[in-house]
This record gives C-alpha cells, structure tokens and sequence, in this order.
C-alpha cells in the first residue's frame, strides 16, 4: 500500500524532498548561516536518487500482490489498477508481498474469520476493502457520511484555522509581486475583446453559504439571463466553449484567470486548495440529484483541487458522481501533505501541459 491515499508510489517522494530541504533553507537564511548554493543543490541531487535507487530496488524484490477473501463488496476492487487475486479457499498466500483484503463489515463463515485473525498474527496486513479502493483510485465512494479519520463528520478543525492563516499570509505576500503583471493582463482583456475586466459569478462557497467569485474574463460578455434553466446552461462551460475568447484560452490554459481569486481568498471564501466552487445554479441542481452532495461544502472551495488535478474541469451530471468522490476524498484526508501534493501537481499541469486541467 502507499504511504499517500490515492498517490502512484513515487508521486510523493519528490514533494517530500522539496518540503524537507525547503525548510532547511529557510532555516538557513533566517539564522543566516553561511551557505553554497552549489553544494546544497548537489546535496538535494544526492540524497534523492539515493533514495529513489533504494526505493526502485525494493519495489522490484517486493511487489505486493492483493488476495481478497469473497464476499461482500470485493468485486468493486476488478479494474482499478492492482494486482488481485482472489482466494478459493482459508489458506495464507506463500507470497511476500501478499496482502489481504475483506469487506469487514460482510458476513464470512468462521474458517474465513480464523484466516484473517491467522494472517494479522503471522504480520500479513489486511486491509477492509475501502481502503484498497480509496488508495487506489483516490476517491471516496459516496453511500453515505462516513465518519472520516478523525472520527468526526467536521474536518480537522486545528488544520482549517492554521491553513486559513497561511491562504490570508500567502496572498499578503505574493499579491504585490502579481500587481503589474495582473494590470498588464487586464489591458490585454480590454484590447482583445470588448466587456468588462472582471468576470463575476455567484457561487456556492463555505457551509453552502454563496459568495460572489471573481475572474479575468475568458469569454465574450453577455447579459443576465432570467429564466433558472438557462442560467444553469449558461454557467456550464467546456475548453472547446465558442464564447471562449482568443485570449481567454491562454488564461484558461495558464490559470491566470484564477489570479483575481486572491481577493475571495482574503475575505475568507475561498482558499487556495480545496473543492472548486460550482455555480449558484448548478450546485443547486447537483444537490437535488446526488445525495450529500452538500457536504462539499465542509471545507472552504480553493481554487485548485484534489479533483480539479485528477479529473479536470466537468459540468456534465454523469461526470459529477466521479468529482464528488474526488471531493470527499480530499475531506476525509484534509491534511498539509494533501494540500502540497495538490500544489506540485497542479505546477506540473501548469508548467508542463500535460495533467488533468
């Protein structure tokens, strides 16, 4: 299994290094402490192909194999990605690297039972099967409000306080460096295509409370619809959207139409990772067709995210299902390293190209 839920076995080393080698360096300049660029930078290198190269070696000596005991919701583990092999009958896997999986809430025959008390004695992990599931595919499967890790429907309270101190502190900071090159951005909107600057939209924000978002406007402007259905077509939009400007696609691209956010952020409806807020229009419509699709709503809506980095920008209600798990996922696990992954995966889709959008 992974140490990160929902993260390929490398996905997380990398971040980790970054993170760790960050902190000694602002260790470095605050206690100003003499320092070479040049050895730390070798120093990085050094350490983390070491650590990949042990991690590559003992990935091909010890590749864990899955032996699921039948019954229950087993078969929902069949095309995710991992080596599964069912068990025909109570007996330990010779394998080393096998690892067991049950639906533990499932009703098993008491031969069953011994084998999974057997498999913990003898030091095989055993894993009920939704932890499997959600470590595979980063998804929570919606049935109903679960508990999450902390053992309560809230997220981590402490964690949400600290990390609205560092939305607020990190805007503080980066907001003059992006003063110019945002005016400059704005000049272009107004050259490329006539309308207002600012796009402006409800939507549904912290405790399903609406906030109204802020955005460099991408598309050709248009007036205010009246009728509800038309505003809900409206707000759903695509890449291939013809009211998308020229200009607007690089925007869209780069996520530099996201910049103005930093002011929703700073009021304290948004953060910088979280769920994507939806529109007014289509949250409403998303509440009456998916249940607990409330929930989202938990935790303040950023403007990237767990599902925003897996399955990219969706609209459609069969898509919805699929986002919503991605949501939850990031609620159960809401924690500093789900929120630096998120990071560093969406600098990749930025810088790259490639990655969900």
């Amino acid at each position: 299994m992974n140490i990160y839920p929902g993260v390929k076995q490398f996905g997380a080393i990398i971040p980790t290094f970054v993170a760790a080698f960050g902190i000694v360096a602002i260790g470095i300049l605050v206690l100003r402490v003499p320092y070479s660029i040049g050895v730390f930078a070798v120093n990085f290198v050094a350490v983390l192909s070491i650590y990949l190269a042990f991690m590559v070696l003992a990935t091909r000596s010890d590749q864990n194999v899955f032996y699921t005991v039948p019954g229950g919701r087993i078969p929902r583990l069949s095309n995710i990605g991992l080596d599964v092999r069912p068990l025909t009958e109570p007996m330990l896997p010779s394998h080393r690297g096998a690892i067991i999986v049950a639906d533990l809430h499932a009703d098993h025959k008491d031969s069953w039972e011994r084998l999974l008390a057997n498999a913990a004695l003898q030091g095989v992990p055993v894993f009920h099967f939704k932890q499997v599931y959600e470590a595979a595919t980063g998804k929570v499967r919606v049935e109903h409000l679960s508990e999450n890790s902390f053992g309560s429907l809230l997220p981590n309270m402490s964690f949400m306080r600290i990390k609205r101190m560092i939305d607020a502190a990190v805007v503080l900071l980066v907001a003059p460096v992006l003063l110019v090159p945002m005016l400059l951005v704005a000049g272009l909107i107004k050259l490329d295509s006539p309308g207002p600057v600012f796009f402006r939209q409800y939507r549904m924000g912290y405790r399903a409370q609406p906030f109204r978002v802020l955005k460099f406007r991408t598309m050709r402007a248009a007036g205010e619809e009246a009728d509800v259905d038309a505003r809900r077509l409206k707000a759903m939009t695509g890449d291939k959207d013809p009211r998308i400007t020229r200009l607007g696609r690089i925007l869209r691209k780069t996520r530099i139409d996201e910049l103005p956010q930093m002011w929703n952020i700073l009021t304290g409806h948004m953060s910088w990772i979280g769920p994507r807020p939806e529109a007014v229009e289509l949250s409403h419509w998303y509440q009456r067709e998916i249940a607990f699709y409330d929930y989202r709503h938990i935790v303040r809506p950023g403007i990237t995210g767990w599902a925003q980095v897996n399955q990219g920008h969706v609209t459609e209600l069969s898509d919805i299902d699929d986002k919503l798990q991605y949501d939850f996922f990031y609620i159960k696990n809401f924690s500093y390293w789900l929120d630096f992954l998120i990071l560093v995966r969406t600098a990749l889709v930025v810088l790259t190209g490639h990655g969900a959008r």
